[in-house]
């Protein structure tokens, strides 16, 4: 039986894949924070899927749940571990504050390089894959997305390193880069908005406040274009099953189909496009 890790897969895509590879017949170790969220992950699901409490954060949370992916694979190895766990923070840089970042970071980068560490022997026994659910944002910066937009091109840098270093090991690195995508991340978005009006200094607002509501607007417009979110799903299936993946899968609807483009473009013409899309 093939056995699949995946982090943050207390709702959306981690929730998603979770229940999706358990369909499929994979023994499924679902990182979740809250045994809520272990409790409806196994409503409906086989015995195969086993939620585990995980936050990436959590050294001790790490050691212990892959521990006990160990005990249950054995010698058989890890054949895939999903990468998901994340959380996005916005704002104008000058008044994001520094702790927010650093939780960016802890979570978004540094969570998935404790993880990959923790779990490589195992994914090595099996010769597996390392999925890493990276983000259009990724590919391309836009104005307020600072923060996300860094730790998710921070995590494609540490992804393309690791590619390679284990290549020979029989190991394969895989990243997918969704667009939107219908999830609760929307609501948790809104919420960060708020937070951030609440919180600008009347300075903050004087020197952003227009831009904000130009953001807001695109952030609205991008929600409601948001792909199901079972495509995303269906190119993690790709991205583990396939013989010969590809590095890299975009999976967007609209203008974020164009990332990679944007990427390729001359800076002046790329933030032009972006002042013309916040408007």
């Amino acid at each position: 039986m093939k056995s699949i890790l995946i982090t943050g897969a207390s709702t959306g895509i981690g929730y998603a894949t979770a229940r999706h590879f358990d369909r499929l017949g994979w023994r499924v170790f679902a990182g979740v924070r809250k045994e809520g969220d272990a409790e409806r992950l196994r409503e409906g699901a086989s015995a195969r899927l086993m939620p585990l409490m995980l936050d990436v954060t959590n050294t001790e949370h790490i050691r212990t749940a892959l521990a006990q992916v160990r005990d249950v694979v054995g010698e058989r190895g890890l054949d895939a571990l999903v990468n998901n766990a994340g959380i996005a923070v916005g704002g104008p840089l000058e008044f994001v504050p520094l702790e927010r970042w650093r939780l960016q970071f802890e979570v978004n980068v540094l969570g998935v390089v404790a993880v990959t560490q923790a779990a490589l022997p195992l994914l090595r026994q099996a010769q597996g894959r390392i999925i890493n659910i990276s983000s259009v944002s990724g590919l391309v910066a836009a104005p307020f997305f600072g923060p996300y937009a860094a730790s998710k091109f921070a995590l494609e840098a540490l992804s393309d390193s690791l590619r390679l270093e284990v290549a020979d090991q029989g190991i394969r690195v895989i990243l997918v880069e969704p667009g939107a995508v219908d999830t609760p991340i929307w609501p948790k978005g809104k919420q960060e908005a708020e937070s951030l009006r609440r919180h600008l200094p009347p300075e903050g607002m004087h020197l952003y406040g227009r831009l904000v509501q130009n953001i807001e607007r695109w952030i609205a417009a991008s929600e409601r274009q948001a792909m199901p979110v079972e495509e995303v799903v269906r190119v993690i299936e790709t991205a583990v099953a396939t013989p010969r993946p590809k590095p890299r899968y975009v999976v967007a609807r609209g203008a974020a189909r164009f990332a990679p483009l944007l990427r390729c473009l001359p800076t002046t013409l790329r933030d032009a496009i972006f002042k013309r899309l916040a408007r």
